[in-house]
């Protein structure tokens, strides 16, 4: 049986604390490389790979906390979601193209670099449903389906500086 959720459980006690608890939960992952790398890449108007790769890790460790799910799970794997470094628009792919092939090449990435859980793995080649025909099969795969499509309507549609 399912209790609704009041407000002060869904907001972090302090937002120190919580930011602290999200750093810690990515830190290895920040050190390496290649996802350091994702900031020469361009991926919505001007936000850089590394920039939306954590925007939606943080929109999945909010959301995932709220929901009480594996949020070290939904923020590790939202951070490696799109962890190619390439330019797809140069290498003459389609958007389409694209949408379906850069999963697959996240995840052999993101295996070169750490052990990666089945929730990880699920989240990673499964981000980009429903255009991608198989669902995600956890919660944490929902969660950053929802996050990644947040934060690229919200990068898509800023405003220039």
């Amino acid at each position: 049986m399912y209790r609704a959720i009041t407000l002060s459980e869904i907001v972090l006690k302090t937002p120190k604390q919580s930011h602290v608890l999200f750093f810690e939960t990515i830190r290895d992952l920040l050190d390496e490389d290649m996802v350091q790398d994702l900031d020469n890449y361009v991926q919505h108007r001007g936000t850089s790979r590394l920039q939306h790769s954590l925007n939606v890790a943080y929109y999945s460790f909010c959301i995932a906390k709220a929901l009480r799910r594996d949020y070290r799970t939904a923020t590790r794997g939202a951070l490696l979601h799109d962890l190619y470094c390439t330019d797809w628009r140069k290498e003459g792919l389609t958007g389409w193209q694209h949408a379906i092939g850069h999963p697959k090449d996240a995840l052999a990435n993101a295996e070169s670099i750490t052990e990666l859980n089945k929730r990880e793995k699920d989240i990673i080649v499964k981000h980009m449903w429903p255009l991608t025909l198989t669902p995600p099969k956890y919660s944490e795969s929902y969660i950053v389906c929802l996050a990644d499509k947040l934060c690229t309507i919200r990068e898509v549609f800023k405003r220039k500086e």
